[in-house]
């Protein structure tokens, strides 16, 4: 089902739900324009987040977009890699959950 070629479609919701769709595309420049976090960093985070929602769309268009704004193969491993980390990390924590609480 993943096919790159898909993000072509998202033109039908430019014409579909014109000014929502122009709302996130201002929404998505603003967020993404260089500020206190310089654009590279930005796409880093992105890369991170779309290895925890798994979105593949989201990971070829930002590690394409971070190399562009100078991210080294380096630096997107180690953002993978911190991706693995919180992933783990949620894993781990939400399995407090289902103990059952400490015998004093």
């Amino acid at each position: 089902m993943y096919d790159m070629k898909h993000l072509r479609r998202l033109a039908q919701l430019d014409h579909l739900a014109p000014e929502s769709f122009a709302a996130f595309k201002a929404l998505d420049d603003v967020a993404f324009k260089d500020g206190a976090i310089p654009r590279k960093y930005k796409e880093l985070m992105a890369i991170v987040a779309a290895q925890i929602t798994q979105c593949p769309y989201c990971l070829e268009v930002h590690a394409r977009l971070a190399r562009r704004h100078g991210a080294t193969e380096e630096e997107i491993g180690e953002a993978v890699m911190v991706a693995v980390a919180m992933a783990a990390g949620a894993a781990v924590t939400h399995g407090a959950h289902v103990l059952s609480e400490p015998k004093d």
